[in-house]
Protein backbone atom coordinates (compact mmCIF):
# COMPACT_ATOMS: atom_id res chain seq x y z
CA UNK A 1 0.00 0.00 0.00
CA UNK A 2 3.02 2.12 0.77
CA UNK A 3 6.06 3.23 -0.96
CA UNK A 4 9.18 4.43 -0.08
CA UNK A 5 8.96 8.20 -1.31
CA UNK A 6 12.38 10.77 -1.31
CA UNK A 7 11.47 14.00 0.78
CA UNK A 8 13.86 17.12 0.63
CA UNK A 9 14.94 18.51 4.39
CA UNK A 10 13.70 22.08 4.98
CA UNK A 11 16.06 22.53 7.83
CA UNK A 12 19.57 21.57 5.97
CA UNK A 13 17.90 20.70 1.93
CA UNK A 14 19.40 17.15 1.85
CA UNK A 15 16.79 14.43 -0.06
CA UNK A 16 15.64 12.00 2.42
CA UNK A 17 13.55 8.67 2.07
CA UNK A 18 10.23 8.58 4.07
CA UNK A 19 10.13 4.69 3.89
CA UNK A 20 6.99 2.44 3.35
CA UNK A 21 7.21 1.69 7.33
CA UNK A 22 7.58 5.24 8.54
CA UNK A 23 4.33 5.76 6.50
CA UNK A 24 2.50 3.20 7.98
CA UNK A 25 3.67 4.61 11.19
CA UNK A 26 2.69 8.00 10.74
CA UNK A 27 -0.86 6.27 9.35
CA UNK A 28 -1.52 4.74 12.20
CA UNK A 29 -1.23 7.51 14.85
CA UNK A 30 -3.46 9.68 12.68
CA UNK A 31 -0.30 11.53 11.56
CA UNK A 32 -1.63 13.33 8.11
CA UNK A 33 1.59 15.40 7.34
CA UNK A 34 4.75 14.17 6.22
CA UNK A 35 7.81 14.83 7.80
CA UNK A 36 9.50 17.47 6.71
CA UNK A 37 12.89 17.59 8.48
CA UNK A 38 15.75 14.83 8.11
CA UNK A 39 16.08 12.02 10.77
CA UNK A 40 19.43 13.66 11.44
CA UNK A 41 17.45 17.22 12.18
CA UNK A 42 14.66 16.48 13.64
CA UNK A 43 17.59 14.47 16.26
CA UNK A 44 18.98 17.57 16.36
CA UNK A 45 16.05 20.05 16.70
CA UNK A 46 14.61 17.15 19.44
CA UNK A 47 17.58 17.74 21.51
CA UNK A 48 18.19 21.55 21.01
CA UNK A 49 13.97 21.50 22.76
CA UNK A 50 14.75 18.97 25.49
CA UNK A 51 12.62 16.51 23.76
CA UNK A 52 8.97 16.74 23.90
CA UNK A 53 8.53 16.05 27.63
CA UNK A 54 10.32 19.48 28.18
CA UNK A 55 8.59 22.56 29.33
CA UNK A 56 11.48 24.93 28.36
CA UNK A 57 11.64 27.76 25.62
CA UNK A 58 11.65 25.41 22.78
CA UNK A 59 7.95 25.13 22.99
CA UNK A 60 8.21 21.46 24.11
CA UNK A 61 5.00 19.95 26.10
CA UNK A 62 5.17 19.75 30.11
CA UNK A 63 1.56 18.36 30.21
CA UNK A 64 1.50 20.76 33.45
CA UNK A 65 3.00 23.66 34.88
CA UNK A 66 5.31 24.16 37.50
CA UNK A 67 3.51 25.39 40.92
CA UNK A 68 5.75 24.60 43.52
CA UNK A 69 4.61 23.06 46.14
CA UNK A 70 1.12 22.27 46.67
CA UNK A 71 -0.54 23.82 49.79
CA UNK A 72 -2.76 21.21 52.26
CA UNK A 73 -5.64 21.63 54.67
CA UNK A 74 -6.75 19.69 57.61
CA UNK A 75 -10.04 18.92 57.33
CA UNK A 76 -12.59 16.64 59.06
CA UNK A 77 -14.40 13.33 57.26
CA UNK A 78 -17.85 13.82 57.29
CA UNK A 79 -18.60 9.92 57.21
CA UNK A 80 -16.13 8.72 59.61
CA UNK A 81 -14.47 11.79 61.57
CA UNK A 82 -10.81 11.33 60.57
CA UNK A 83 -8.78 14.19 59.79
CA UNK A 84 -8.21 14.40 56.07
CA UNK A 85 -5.80 16.62 54.29
CA UNK A 86 -6.97 18.02 51.11
CA UNK A 87 -5.25 20.13 48.63
CA UNK A 88 -7.89 22.78 48.78
CA UNK A 89 -9.46 25.22 51.58
CA UNK A 90 -12.38 23.52 52.96
CA UNK A 91 -15.66 25.02 52.98
CA UNK A 92 -18.93 24.78 55.50
CA UNK A 93 -21.21 24.01 53.12
CA UNK A 94 -19.20 21.11 51.35
CA UNK A 95 -18.74 17.53 52.54
CA UNK A 96 -14.66 16.49 53.19
CA UNK A 97 -14.07 13.15 52.68
CA UNK A 98 -11.01 11.01 54.06
CA UNK A 99 -8.69 8.79 51.20
CA UNK A 100 -10.75 5.84 52.26
CA UNK A 101 -14.47 7.35 52.27
CA UNK A 102 -13.63 9.39 49.26
CA UNK A 103 -12.98 5.66 47.60
CA UNK A 104 -16.00 4.42 48.43
CA UNK A 105 -18.33 7.44 47.44
CA UNK A 106 -16.54 7.04 44.15
CA UNK A 107 -17.75 3.37 44.04
CA UNK A 108 -21.46 3.77 45.29
CA UNK A 109 -21.71 6.36 42.40
CA UNK A 110 -19.89 4.32 39.61
CA UNK A 111 -21.97 1.31 40.34
CA UNK A 112 -24.92 3.37 40.75
CA UNK A 113 -24.50 4.34 37.05
CA UNK A 114 -23.77 8.04 37.18
CA UNK A 115 -22.31 11.03 38.59
CA UNK A 116 -24.05 11.91 42.47
CA UNK A 117 -22.91 14.22 44.50
CA UNK A 118 -23.64 14.17 47.95
CA UNK A 119 -23.86 17.98 48.36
Amino acid sequence: MYNDKPLNCRECGQSFLFTAGEQEFFASKGFTNEPTRCPDCRAQRKSQQGGYSSGGDGGGYSGGYDRGELQMFSATCIQCGKEARVPFQPREDRPVYCSDCFATQRGESSSAGGRRNSW
